[in-house]
Order: C-alpha cells, then sequence, then structure tokens
C-alpha cells in the first residue's frame, strides 16, 4: 500500500505490539515513538517523542490478561494523546475485556461493559474498533461511533477448500447460534446446535445435541475461549454422537487456568484461533493462529479515508 501523510498514526500498548507492528507493515506507516513505562510503584507512565497534534491516531490495545493492567494503560495513553491535540482518538480494541458483564442476571449485578465503554469516553476516545463483541449489543453502550468486526470471514476463508459436503457447523451454546448460523450459510453447510447448561461461571455442563453429526466432520464456532470448558465438554458428546473429526475455533483465545491442559486432553483434530490476544508458546501441537491484521488494517485504512467499514462484515 502506499505511505500515508503523517496524519494517520499507529500507536502501541504493551498489550500487543506485535499485531500493531503488523497492522503498520500492512498500512505502510511506523508507529509512534513513544514509550509506555511504569514508575517504580506501578503507576503508568505514557511519553510520546513525537508530535500528535491533529492527527487522526489509532491506539491498538487488546483489554486481554492482565486485563485491569491493560485497560489502565489504554485509558492514559488516550488522555495523553488527548491532552497532546490530536484530532481523533481511536481504540483498537481487538479483545473487548469485561464484555461477559453485560446485564443484570442478578440482583446487585454490576455492568461492566456498560463502565468501560464510559470510562473510554471521558478519556478522549473518538472511535472504537473491535472484534466480535461477546455480546452484539455493547455497541449500544457507547455514545461515539463504533465498528464492529467480526472474524468469521478469517474462519471460512480456512475452510473453504476443504470438502463442504462433509462439514457442519456447530453453535457450542444458544448464545452462539446467530454467529455460527451465518457463518454455515456462508459456507454453504449444514449446522447444529448444543443445548447447554451452565451452573455458574467457567463451569459448563452440555446437555444434548440439536441436529445430525454422525459421520461429519464438524467446525466448532465460538467468540472465547477461556478455560475451555465449554468447548472441550462440547467435543467430548460430539464425538460421542459419532462426530469423525472436530475443529475447535474460537476468536479471542484467553486460554485461562486448566484451558491448556483441557484442550490437550481433548477430541480434538485442530484449535484454530486469531491473534487478537498475543499468544504466548503453548504446548499444543494442533494449534493454528490465524491472523486479523489483514481485517483490522483494512478496516483503519477505510476510517482514515473516511470511507465504508460496512463492506467488511
Amino acid at each position: 500500500m502506499s505511505s500515508y501523510s503523517e496524519q494517520l498514526k499507529i500507536f502501541a500498548g504493551n498489550s500487543h505490539p506485535q499485531l500493531a507492528q503488523d497492522l503498520c507493515d500492512y498500512l505502510g506507516t511506523e508507529l509512534v515513538n513513544a514509550d509506555v513505562t511504569r514508575f517504580k510503584d506501578g503507576e503508568i507512565a505514557v511519553r510520546t517523542h513525537e508530535t500528535v497534534r491533529g492527527a487522526d491516531v489509532f491506539v491498538i490495545q487488546p483489554t486481554s490478561p492482565p486485563v485491569n493492567e491493560n485497560l489502565m494503560e489504554l485509558l492514559i495513553i488516550i488522555d495523553a494523546l488527548r491532552r497532546a491535540s490530536a484530532r481523533r482518538i481511536t481504540a483498537v480494541i481487538p479483545y473487548y475485556g469485561y464484555a461477559r458483564q453485560d446485564r443484570k442476571a442478578s440482583p446487585r449485578d454490576p455492568i461492566t461493559s456498560k463502565l468501560v465503554a464510559n470510562l473510554l469516553t471521558e478519556a478522549g476516545a473518538r472511535r472504537v474498533l473491535s472484534i466480535d463483541f461477546h455480546a452484539p449489543q455493547i455497541q449500544g453502550f457507547f455514545d461515539i461511533p463504533v465498528d464492529h468486526l467480526y472474524a468469521s470471514p478469517i474462519m471460512v476463508d480456512y475452510f473453504k477448500n476443504m470438502d463442504q459436503s462433509n462439514l457442519i457447523a456447530v453453535a457450542p451454546d444458544v448464545g452462539s447460534v446467530k454467529r455460527v448460523r451465518s457463518f454455515a450459510e456462508t459456507l454453504d453447510i449444514p449446522m447444529a446446535i448444543i443445548d447447554k447448561r451452565r451452573p455458574k461461571p467457567n463451569v459448563a455442563e452440555v446437555m444434548n445435541v440439536i441436529g445430525e453429526v454422525e459421520g461429519k466432520n464438524v467446525i466448532l464456532l465460538d467468540d472465547i475461549v477461556d478455560t475451555a470448558g465449554t468447548i472441550t465438554a462440547a467435543a467430548k458428546v460430539l464425538k460421542e454422537k459419532g462426530a469423525k473429526d472436530v475443529y475447535a475455533c474460537g476468536t479471542h483465545a484467553l486460554f485461562s487456568g486448566p484451558a491448556v491442559e483441557r484442550l490437550k486432553n481433548a477430541p480434538i483434530s485442530k484449535i484454530i484461533v486469531t491473534n487478537t490476544i498475543a499468544q504466548k508458546e503453548h504446548d499444543l501441537d494442533n494449534l493454528e493462529v490465524l491472523s486479523v491484521a489483514p481485517l483490522v488494517g483494512e478496516a483503519i485504512d477505510r476510517i482514515f479515508k473516511d470511507l465504508s467499514v460496512s463492506v467488511l462484515f
């Protein structure tokens, strides 16, 4: 791509510097020369060594674990850029932390996804770019523009060269049905649903499979792989129902707690995730990480040029 004028700037937080560099490579630009460091007591310090006055600045910072550190860092970066007279600040948050608390599921619950939206806006963000919110209605928690991208086209590209006649897409729970239906329609394959009951957070109990999976190669599609309880339990039930190969796909690979051990022991042929979250070395021979840089980079390009982003959905 051709080089940009000095009016587009990419700022990298410490959460995912590699993705920020990949985006710069895609866009043909350079990272803002800046330091995001800590004082001795742990407070976050931001110092930018070049002017951002009048610039369109995109801050790359998934709010992945440690979520509080990365969120606070993002807020302070945005505040620093606002006070440095950036024209517009877009918070590029490939993984939006605190998204799972999006409603009052029981009395006296917080709604943290709304709280984070308020914090970002108050800090000075004027646009948000993210991928696969845990709940699409989180877009409505913002009073600023939100570009909500989907990772499914990346997953579709991965599977489109396989034999479609023997593939079936499976929603691991009722909440993911809409996402999986769209994925299945794009590949022109059937879908099934797993009826799941969750007795408490991070504990999943699979109850039944709605649909015919016997003799099929199954694509399990979810947005978050946290402790991997849902997706591994689903894989076991699908194999019991006669499924052949199981491909477990997740946009956001948190891999918390027992996740890696569970995935190693699960009857899963391939684990496919994206790099919305920086991945360390995992002892998983069947793990494949797909890049979101082309998708996010194209969105940044279109936002900067005031072009439609909806063509990417």
